[in-house]
Parts: C-alpha cells; sequence; structure tokens
C-alpha cells in the first residue's frame, strides 16, 4: 500500500488581539509584495518613474482584492450573497446561533480578481494618460509569481483539492476527508512559478517594448507590445481550463453544466490573448 502525504496543517496561523490570521492570508499578501518587489526591480532598470509604480500598485491591489472578492460571490454563490451584501464587501458571517460575528474573507475567485485588475488598470490609464498595452506587459511579466503564492494559499487551506487519485505524488487531505487525491493547488502553483521564470528569462533575453521608455536590451526590438501580456492570460487560463477536469466542482451547481464555471470564465481570457497575438497591430518599442 502507498504511504500517501497526509495534510493536515491548521488554517489559522497565529491570532493577533483574537482575531485569527490565515496561511491563507499571508501568502495571499506575500504574492503580492513579492510581485511588487520584482516590479520594483523591473522599473528600476526600465527607467521608469518610482511615483507610477506606487501609484499602479494601488490601482492594482484594490482591483484585485474587490474583483476576487466579488468574483467568488457573484460567480459561484449568488443566491446566498445577493442576500447577505454586507458580506460580500466585510469580512463577517453570523454563527449557528444567529449572531454576527467577525472572520476571514472565505471566498476569492481568480478570475474575479483578473477582471478587477483589467478594470483598474483601464481606470489608471483614463487618471494617468498611460498607454494600457506596455502597461499590461510589465505586470503580465510579475503575475505568475504572484498567482504562485495564492495557489500555495489554497493548499495550507485544503481547498479547491482534485478528484480521489492513486497516483505516487498523491496527497490526504484530513481536513476534508482520508482519499488521496490530486494536489491540484500544487500543480498549478508549479506552473504558476515556472512560467514566472520563463517570462523572466524571456525579458532578460528581450527585453520590453514600450514607448514610455527604451529597453536596456540593446539591438533591435524583437517583442511586440501586448505580447508579455497575451502570453501570460494564454498560458495561465489555457492550463487552468485543462486542470479542471481533475478538480472537485466547487458549488453544487456545476454539477448540471458541462464544464465548470472556472472553464467558462477562462474561455474569454484565452480568446483576448489569442486575439491579440493574431492581430499583431502594436507598435515596436522605439529607437
Amino acid at each position: 500500500m502507498l504511504a500517501y502525504i497526509h495534510w493536515n496543517i491548521a488554517p489559522e496561523a497565529f491570532t493577533v488581539f483574537g482575531i485569527p490570521v490565515r496561511y491563507y492570508g499571508l501568502l495571499f499578501v506575500g504574492g503580492f509584495i513579492a510581485a511588487f518587489q520584482f516590479l520594483e526591480w523591473l522599473y528600476k532598470r526600465e527607467k521608469i518613474p518610482y511615483q507610477k509604480l506606487s501609484q499602479l500598485a494601488t490601482y492594482a491591489i484594490i482591483g484585485s482584492f474587490a474583483g476576487a472578492r466579488l468574483g467568488h460571490c457573484l460567480f459561484y454563490e449568488p443566491d446566498y450573497f445577493l442576500y447577505h451584501p454586507l458580506e460580500m464587501i466585510l469580512p463577517i458571517g453570523y454563527d449557528e446561533n444567529g449572531k454576527m460575528v467577525f472572520q476571514a474573507y472565505t471566498g476569492l475567485a481568480s478570475h474575479g480578481g483578473a477582471f478587477g485588475i483589467l478594470l483598474a488598470l483601464l481606470i489608471y490609464k483614463w487618471k494617468t494618460k498611460e498607454d494600457l498595452l506596455p502597461l499590461l506587459d510589465r505586470i503580465a511579466i510579475a503575475t505568475p509569481l504572484a498567482c504562485g503564492f495564492i495557489r500555495m494559499a489554497n493548499f495550507f487551506n485544503s481547498e479547491i483539492i482534485g478528484y480521489p487519485t492513486d497516483v505516487p505524488w498523491a496527497i490526504v487531505f484530513e481536513q476534508v476527508d482520508m482519499e488521496p487525491r490530486h494536489p491540484a493547488q500544487l500543480y498549478e502553483a508549479i506552473f504558476y512559478f515556472s512560467l514566472f521564470v520563463v517570462m523572466f528569462l524571456l525579458y532578460k533575453r528581450k527585453g520590453l517594448s514600450t514607448p514610455v521608455t527604451l529597453s536596456v536590451v540593446e539591438g533591435p526590438p524583437k517583442i511586440k507590445t501586448g505580447f508579455y501580456f497575451a502570453l501570460c492570460i494564454i498560458s495561465i487560463f489555457t492550463f487552468r481550463f485543462f486542470v479542471e477536469f481533475i478538480k472537485e466542482r466547487q458549488v453544487g451547481f456545476e454539477e448540471n453544466l458541462p464544464i465548470d464555471m472556472g472553464q467558462i470564465l477562462s474561455i474569454p481570457f484565452v480568446l483576448l490573448g489569442i486575439w491579440i497575438l493574431v492581430k499583431g497591430k502594436f507598435n515596436r518599442r522605439e529607437n
């Protein structure tokens, strides 16, 4: 009999003044910090003013979190949250006696986060008049890094688990049941971290195509504006589409769908990325 790995870590790392701090929250925030640190290095390397990054980070963080929260509530549990709107925006819930209690946010959707960031960046573009696609290219290089941290957060939370399996690397999520399952969160985390490495090496080799400043990579332009963004969303959401086939359904109504909600929401992002690559209407950086 195979000795599967048993995972039974408590989701709460510690408490502060009686408020639980979860590994999920620590890793979620850690992903944003890691992505910001990378972008800080990239902006400095490209000689882009730091003020642009600090302003951008505010828009991106608010857009991502608000989109991820609202996305979960509206895509996956609309019947509940439309009747409990305060719980969509506040970290509250109700105990078995109907008493309101403070709790951590218990639902964030990656597709909603992606929509939220795009909307926030459109507002940022409108406010600053900065070109959108070069901006998306820079963010796209760092995005898989943040995504990897978020999937690690899901792993610590014993959520978004895979179907039962007998593969040697199966994991028993004891907080769920005693069946060995695909660690779907780790599959995604490994893919996203690997994608970040690929995009980072591509950037180091070929640089950016941006009207803000000349890329630090010498020679004629080799990357068209929009390429990194297209590569990012095609890779992430294509992988997400296929990994869903080995995941447990997250909500009951998905049982009546030919594909689950995560797959449905992935399709527009993949099509957008393909459209950007196929159209090829984006100017190369100025020499």
